[in-house]
């Protein structure tokens, strides 16, 4: 689900989703702010109606119902939309923080007020008892709110630090969702997201990424062979060469199986196919031990290549497309090469 509300309109939702919260028995978790944020802001109309109808029926949600809901109309915590939503959770924290603080300081400026008018009326010379006894219940209860808003103070920052740990979490669980665990690399959700973002950035007239699209030649030989535990040790070892050598703002992915992709959004196709051509000979370069120590080093491992250059217009699939027509044309000519996708027709002479 991805959202489209303004800041100050995310802020109101999120003041009405943590109302509603409150009135519940779930927890404070980022399913719940996820259902409750939906309910407030109209953005699931299926949720809402179900909700509306449990709400109707004097029901008190806890975790169990909330998962359930969350299960069904929900079904996947969106990356973006989740930490969005805690950095509203924390906006809203810090607001409300702020004006409690300013309340508080207002309720002891009072009551200093209030505590010397006191001592001028207890002066003998103003007769000033009964009065003074009155002042003197008002600054009873003006220390009272102090102490309830010094109360409040002290919670609501419990609930910041709170907060702020929940967003940690959720940008934790963001980034293992988003990792490959055999490479370490980004998955292939995770190269979906980098290349959409990168696209959905591009200014108009700007130049746009350039994506290397990479395959292992013969592996399914060398699983068949070697066995897949030396498979999976040479995919390691790619995924460790392009870790190395693919910094900053690009993104090496585990694109599936064998396959690998690099997003490079300020990268111009020449610099993309020099990048290209050193990753294909540290590959072919590099050696694999098959088990132990003291077991023997394999070589012989090599990998193919297409690079292709984002043209105006051209979606996400196209892209990824073009490159991967470039690597199949690669591992036509021979294997352990790069080959550069020709552009679209229309773009050819640019």
């Amino acid at each position: 689900m991805k959202y489209r509300h303004s800041a100050a309109q995310s802020t109101e939702y999120l003041r009405l989703a943590v109302k509603q919260m409150t009135q519940h028995a779930a927890g404070m978790h980022p399913a719940s702010y996820t259902v409750w944020y939906e309910y407030v802001s109209g953005a699931n109309p299926a949720l809402r109606a179900e909700l509306d109808s449990l709400l109707q029926g004097g029901v008190r949600l806890g975790d169990e119902e909330i998962h359930d809901l969350y299960s069904r109309h929900i079904s996947e915590l969106d990356a973006r939309t989740a930490l969005r939503i805690g950095d509203s959770v924390s906006q809203l924290v810090s607001h409300v923080s702020e004006s409690t603080a300013v309340a508080g300081d207002e309720a002891e400026r009072f009551g200093s007020s209030l505590a010397r008018w006191n001592e001028e009326l207890v002066d003998p010379a103003t007769g000033g008892d009964a009065l003074a006894s009155g002042v003197e219940d008002i600054l009873r209860g003006t220390r009272q709110m102090q102490k309830a808003v010094s109360t409040l103070k002290l919670r609501l920052a419990e609930s910041a630090l709170e907060t702020e740990r929940l967003r940690e979490e959720v940008a934790r669980a963001r980034e293992e969702a988003l990792i490959d665990g055999l490479t370490g690399l980004s998955n292939r959700k995770g190269f979906d997201l980098a290349l959409a973002t990168c696209l959905d950035e591009l200014l108009p007239g700007a130049a746009g990424p350039c994506l290397l699209m990479i395959d292992l030649d013969h592996f399914k030989r060398i699983n068949d062979s070697l066995g897949h535990v030396f498979g999976d040790r040479v995919l390691a070892n790619v995924g460790q060469i392009l870790r190395a050598n693919v910094k900053g703002k690009d993104t090496a992915a585990r694109y599936g199986g064998e396959e690998f992709a690099v997003v490079l959004p300020n990268t111009p196709r020449g610099g993309a196919v020099g990048l290209a051509e050193a990753l294909r000979a540290l590959v072919a370069a590099s050696r694999v031990r098959r088990g132990g120590d003291r077991d023997a080093l394999i070589g012989n491992i090599s990998v193919s290549i297409g690079v292709a250059d984002h043209v105006a217009g051209e979606s996400p699939t196209d892209l990824v497309s073009r490159a991967d027509r470039a690597l199949y044309t690669a591992k036509m000519q021979g294997r352990n090469r790069v080959v550069l996708a020709p552009r679209p027709a229309a773009q050819a002479g640019q």
